[in-house]
Parts: C-alpha cells; sequence; structure tokens
C-alpha cells in the first residue's frame, strides 16, 4: 500500500478530479479524501473531515481569480493540522500568491497545470526531509555522481567510490544510470541483467529477486549495470521510486553513476541522495556547465546537496579553488590528483584504481569515501521506505 496518504481540496470539480489521477499515478501515494470547499474556520467540518483523515499530505489548489480563500485555507489547515504539510497548487505566473501561499504554511507551491513528475518530486523531497529529521531511524544512503560535461570522469569517480566504500563499510551496491553504461567495462565484469530488468520486474520484485539482477565483484561489490544499448524507452520517474525504494532497505550504500544523464530521473535520484557529487575539471568550459547542471538540478530542490568534485586537478596559476566555486556555484568537496595515464590503464586493463592501493589517487578516493560517511559509524539505523509494508 502507498506510503503518503494525500487530502485534496479544491472547488473546482474538474481539477479535484485531474489531481485525484495525478496522486494515484505517482505510485507513492493516494488520494483518502477531497473537498470541494474552503475551510472558512477552525470550527470548519471540512477541518475535522480532514483530521480525520489523518494525511500525510494536504494538497490546496489556488484558483487564479480569487486566490484569497484558498490561502485562508492553507492558513487555517497549517493551524489545525501542524504536522501535516500542505503543498498549494496554483499558477507560477503570480509571484505574490506564492509568496502568501508559503507565509501562510504552504511547505511546496506546485505549478498548475500539474503533473504526476512535479507531484512525485515533491513528495520525495518531502521524504528526503522527514529522513534527514529523523536519521537515526534511517537506512541505506544514495550518493549520486554527475559530470559537469562529458568525460569529467563521472564513472571513473562512481566505480572507485563505490569500492572505496565497500572496502570501508561493505554492503554497496553501484548503479549505472548512464544513457550508455560503462561501469561493467571498468570493473571488468560481464553482467546478465542491467538496471532495465529490474524495472520490468518492479511488480515482483523482493530482495531475493534483487540480488539475482546484480553483478558481483570480486572485492564484494554489488553491480546493478546500466543497458549497453540506447534505450527505446525510458523507465518512468515514479518506476525508479520503487527501484531505489528496495536499494536503500537492502544496501547500506547505493552508489549510483548517472554520467552524463539529465532528465527527470537523475533529478528524482539527486532528490533521494545524500550528496550528489559533480564532477568538473579546472577549466573554463567544464565549470561553465557545472554551473548548468547545478541550475537544472536545482531547480527541483536539493541544491543544496550539490558538491563540487574536481577531477584530474591540477593547479592553475591565478586560479583559486575560491574561484572554481563561485564559477560553479558550488562548494568544493574533493579533489582528486591529475594521473591521466594510471586511470586510462586502469580503465582499459578493467582493474580499478582502487585495486591498486598503494597509489595516490586510491588513497584519494579512500579519503572521499571517509569524508562522505565520517558521521555514520556507531550509528543505528533502521529501514526507512517510500511505501508502508502490507
Amino acid at each position: 500500500m502507498p506510503e503518503l496518504s494525500v487530502v485534496i481540496v479544491a472547488t473546482d470539480s474538474e481539477q479535484r478530479a485531474v489531481l485525484q489521477v495525478l496522486v494515484d499515478g505517482t505510485s507513492v501515494a493516494r488520494t483518502v479524501h477531497s473537498s470541494a470547499t474552503f475551510p472558512m474556520a477552525g470550527t470548519d467540518p471540512v477541518v475535522r473531515r480532514v483530521q480525520s483523515a489523518n494525511p500525510d499530505v494536504v494538497l490546496v489548489d489556488i484558483g487564479a481569480e480569487n486566490p484569497t480563500p484558498a490561502i485562508r485555507a492553507i492558513e487555517l489547515l497549517h493551524q489545525e493540522l501542524p504536522d501535516c504539510p500542505v503543498f498549494a497548487i496554483g499558477s507560477m505566473a503570480q509571484a505574490q500568491v506564492i509568496v502568501n501561499a508559503m507565509r501562510a504554511g504552504a511547505r511546496e507551491f506546485i505549478e498548475r497545470p500539474t503533473t504526476t513528475t512535479d507531484l512525485l518530486e515533491a513528495f520525495v523531497r518531502l521524504t528526503a526531509a522527514q529522513r534527514k529529521v529523523h536519521r537515526e531511524g534511517a537506512r541505506g544512503k544514495v550518493f549520486t555522481v554527475v559530470n559537469a560535461k562529458g568525460g569529467s570522469g563521472a564513472t571513473t569517480v562512481a566505480v572507485n567510490l563505490a569500492l572505496a566504500l565497500q572496502s570501508a563499510h561493505g554492503n554497496v551496491a553501484l548503479v549505472d544510470l548512464a544513457p550508455l553504461g560503462h561501469t561493467a567495462l571498468h570493473l571488468n565484469l560481464k553482467p546478465l541483467f542491467s538496471v532495465a530488468d529490474a524495472v520490468r520486474n518492479l511488480h515482483r520484485l523482493d530482495s531475493s529477486l534483487l540480488e539475482s539482477f546484480m553483478t558481483r565483484h570480486a572485492e564484494g561489490l554489488q553491480l546493478l549495470a546500466g543497458t549497453n544499448a540506447p534505450a527505446a524507452i525510458e523507465p518512468s520517474t515514479a518506476e525508479f521510486a520503487r527501484l531505489f525504494d528496495m536499494l536503500v532497505n537492502h544496501y547500506r550504500y547505493v552508489l549510483v553513476d548517472a554520467s552524463s544523464r539529465l532528465d527527470a530521473a537523475t533529478r528524482l535520484v539527486c532528490n533521494l541522495s545524500e550528496t550528489v557529487l559533480l564532477v568538473a575539471h579546472t577549466d573554463v568550459a567544464s565549470l561553465w556547465s557545472a554551473a548548468r547542471v547545478l541550475q537544472y538540478l536545482g531547480e527541483t530542490g536539493g541544491r543544496e546537496r550539490v558538491r563540487l568534485l574536481l577531477n584530474r586537478f591540477r593547479k592553475v596559476p591565478g586560479f583559486s579553488e575560491a574561484d572554481a566555486e563561485a564559477a560553479a556555484g558550488a562548494k568544493l568537496l574533493w579533489k582528486i590528483p591529475n594521473q591521466y595515464f594510471a586511470v586510462s590503464a586502469a580503465i582499459d586493463r578493467g582493474v580499478p584504481l582502487m585495486q591498486q592501493t598503494h597509489s595516490e589517487i586510491a588513497r584519494s578516493f579512500s579519503g572521499l569515501a571517509s569524508t562522505l560517511t565520517q558521521d555514520d559509524d556507531n550509528v543505528k539505523r533502521t529501514a526507512w521506505s517510500l511505501f508502508k509494508t502490507v
């Protein structure tokens, strides 16, 4: 059964029906009640009916003609149900309405007309925020690696960081979401199954089946391989949400190689991530691209999770780390030293740098893994989920 129960408050019957279809279409939420009238006071029967539905989220539709009753409803619902987030649905062209809705207590303002993806991303942001508040009750962290531009080295970073995490903590999954997957080549593996197989079997996916789709590396790392041919039909964001729900409840760390993939699925996974590593070089084109990728990822929230990782780092006279941060618009987390020939040889041989334990670059990846997980030791974590167990 979906975890998030949703109440819809909208005076327009057509909009009410559309929102119900969209909510139910996310696969992570269901409509438990809808109201055709806005509450006018705390004693209004509408408030009591909403309270009795015990929702996880309330959606309030704001009409363009007269937004005042909807704004008042948001304020009342926020007062009467202080622990229940209220999401406003309205026009992004009405700046003052947005401001008034947020001041009234709306947690999110979602553009009208709304899409299933808009709602799903908002629900994921809510779930991720709740996990952060209840960190002691969370299990399974996601780290996503994204290229600023093609060739920046996201796959090299993802593969070696995953191996570093596996070496330090164990129980790590590497997921290849690149348009054309290369992680298996880096690891010298020949997977029988891929992400596409897991998505096609979501209706019956359990821990055992998930493990059967993984390819095991000699170091113990589990790989959910990427596609070896461009996909004609990409999985929906809802399908990726279900897949990652299973992954984070099975593995301690999930490392995602998004490579140069920039779409709704990547933004969804980035919203689920503890940290997003934006891989760039110290050149103008790379840092310019990093700023644009950051802007795209930040459109659905989670900008604060993105950290800059400078790959093939070399000092440039007159250009400081602060300059790199300013150009990319993101805080610098780590620098990987420039050892291009060692990296190229590792890829060609299918022997990752982390298996060459005495190299400077291997030590750098180990240090990055330690930095990302420095607050995780001795912390007891139980499962979180986008979905309730039946």
